[in-house]
């Protein structure tokens, strides 16, 4: 099925949802509009979880880019009007944004097929898994406008590639390349352009038919792991692993071992 918005496209197909930012002439750059649908999109996402229609979640771009983050027309003061407040900004549509994909207990992947700049370098790196096109790059932008990586960029670069190397993508704003990228550990995979999205298909709709609730909880041990200590890890380890043991999936799972056929797996 398929819904329309003004600012995105939304559709379901096979268990997956694709999610696509559909601004090209500007790159795909956020509006106050575009966070909105977004909300709304991923609202939905989260009730067709529950449904069980909807198993993983695919987040791209339309056109020749993936996202060029904050459309500064969005955010134009003339001269002499006071200065927008960008903390706002952030605590009303880039924060909630985050924590909604973060939150979702389900795969989400993002299939970055251009460039990838500012919030939405940073917006790609908060899904759990990232395809980029060969052509594509991640451009933190942030400082060449005196601020500071926001969409969870501060959180996320120096977990993905270390402080070193998380503050040369910050402080100078060069461009990376997707290859480069993978070669760093910031994306899972590069791929060749035409590939991208049969690629990402392929694997969205493996993620979808699979053991999705098990899928839930490493995705929760892993993102949050950094905030617990080792002994702490072990125990969350523990708890989420005898939930798992209780699900059909798991139940599933070892009888198609043992029966030698393909497991058929509902997600709980």
């Amino acid at each position: 099925m398929e819904t329309a918005w003004r600012t995105i496209l939304y559709r379901e197909a096979n268990g997956v949802a694709w999610l696509t930012l559909n601004r090209p002439e500007r790159l795909n750059s956020f509006t106050t509009e575009m966070h909105a649908e977004v909300r709304e999109a991923l609202a939905r996402v989260a009730t067709q979880r529950k449904a069980g229609t909807v198993r993983a979640l695919v987040l791209t771009g339309a056109g020749r880019g993936f996202c060029a983050g904050q459309d500064l027309n969005d955010r134009a003061v003339a001269p002499g009007e006071a200065a927008p407040d960008l903390g706002e900004s952030i605590e009303k549509n880039y924060k909630p944004l985050v924590l909604a994909l973060r939150q979702l207990d389900l795969p989400v992947i993002a299939a970055v097929n251009g460039v990838a700049a500012g919030a939405g370098a940073n917006l790609a790196l908060a899904c759990d898994l990232v395809f980029a096109a060969r052509s594509a790059s991640f451009i933190q932008s942030f400082a060449k406008l005196g601020l500071v990586p926001d969409t969870g960029g501060s959180w996320t670069l120096p977990r993905l590639v270390g402080p070193a190397r998380a503050l040369g993508l910050a402080l100078l704003g060069e461009k990376l390349s997707a290859e480069e990228a993978e070669r760093w550990g910031l994306i899972w995979k590069c791929v060749d352009d035409d590939a991208l999205i049969p690629t990402v298909t392929a694997v969205a709709e493996q993620l979808a038919a699979g053991p999705t609730y098990g899928y839930a909880q490493t995705k929760k041990l892993i993102w949050t792991s950094f905030e617990y200590a080792l002994a702490q890890q072990l125990d969350r380890e523990r708890d989420a692993m005898r939930a798992c043991g209780q699900t059909h999936d798991y139940q599933e799972g070892v009888r198609a071992f043992l029966e030698k056929r393909p497991p058929r797996y509902l997600g709980r």
